[in-house]
């Protein structure tokens, strides 16, 4: 059925006109549609510390992987080209994502006060880009805890001043996982004034301080740069975490990009993982694309 070029001209118009008119709600909905989640899991979590790791994910469901850059004991191997080529292959070969980068050997030999961590976080800044990985996760937890630790802070953000215009001109961001309140977060965020200096929200982490996380998100709004999910041993939504509550948030802030599952799995680790993908799944009205 043929429709004459004027009044088809004219229905355009009065589309366009109810849609400028539509409700906030209706508004909102369209640009959530349009943000993208996208959901991985990390390599220690998964039990593997091999290429092995985007087999297993695959098996899960999973859109990629979060590996580390290693350990002390095998000399932080990502920085070895062929080991690099090694999890290239192995996630091309699963048709998934290398979704992330993690110095978690920082843990133990900390950015706040030992030389060594300073040559790593350049170093990985290098692997992310020849892994294709826009985020590094720079772990400050047990040995490197900057919690109520003044000088800590004070050396990290000298560190991180140092090294961030490399990580600007590589388009690479470097995300502070760490026991900090989202406003202590903000403080060293502005002191080392970089746009590649942000932080790596984990809701777990952030809950066993006692943070108000659902407060803390929308309060880094534009400074969140991913999250990891877990809590505290429990399958996701069985906890102490109201999950509908974090989606809000970030629905509040416009977040874009990976969630990482660093969940627990008490019973079966494949089973669980899919569980616990599904739940968000749900929880977040999302599919996978891949």
């Amino acid at each position: 059925m043929k429709i004459p070029r004027r009044r088809m001209l004219i229905r355009t118009a009065q589309a366009a006109a109810a849609l400028a008119l539509a409700a906030p709600s209706a508004v909102l909905s369209a640009e959530r549609v349009k943000r993208r989640l996208r959901i991985g899991a990390c390599e220690w979590s998964l039990g593997r510390d091999d290429p092995t790791c985007f087999d297993l994910a695959r098996q899960i469901g999973l859109e990629g992987v979060q590996l580390s850059m290693g350990s002390l004991a095998n000399h932080l191997w990502l920085r070895r080209p062929e080991v690099q080529r090694a999890y290239r292959s192995a996630a091309k070969r699963a048709n998934l994502a290398i979704s992330g980068l993690a110095l978690a050997e920082l843990n133990n030999i900390p950015l706040k006060n030992d030389p060594r961590a300073a040559v790593w976080l350049i170093d990985s800044i290098d692997v992310a880009v020849a892994l294709g990985v826009k985020v590094i996760l720079v772990a400050q937890f047990f040995h490197g805890d900057l919690k109520d630790d003044p000088a800590g802070i004070d050396r990290t953000v000298q560190v991180l001043q140092d090294v961030a215009p490399r990580a600007e001109k590589a388009g690479v961001i470097l995300g502070l996982e760490n026991y900090l309140s989202a406003e202590e977060n903000l403080h060293i965020l502005h002191r080392v004034g970089s746009p590649a200096v942000l932080v790596y929200y984990d809701v777990g982490n952030s809950t066993d301080k006692g943070y108000n996380i659902y407060d803390e998100i929308r309060l880094l709004k534009g400074k969140i740069c991913e999250f990891h999910f877990k809590d505290d041993g429990f399958m996701l939504g069985q906890g102490r975490i109201n999950f509908k509550l974090v989606h809000d948030a970030m629905n509040d802030i416009g977040f874009s990009g990976w969630v990482q599952i660093e969940a627990a799995a008490p019973l079966d680790l494949v089973k669980d993982y899919q569980a616990d993908l599904a739940y968000l799944r749900r929880i977040f009205s999302y599919s996978s694309a891949s």
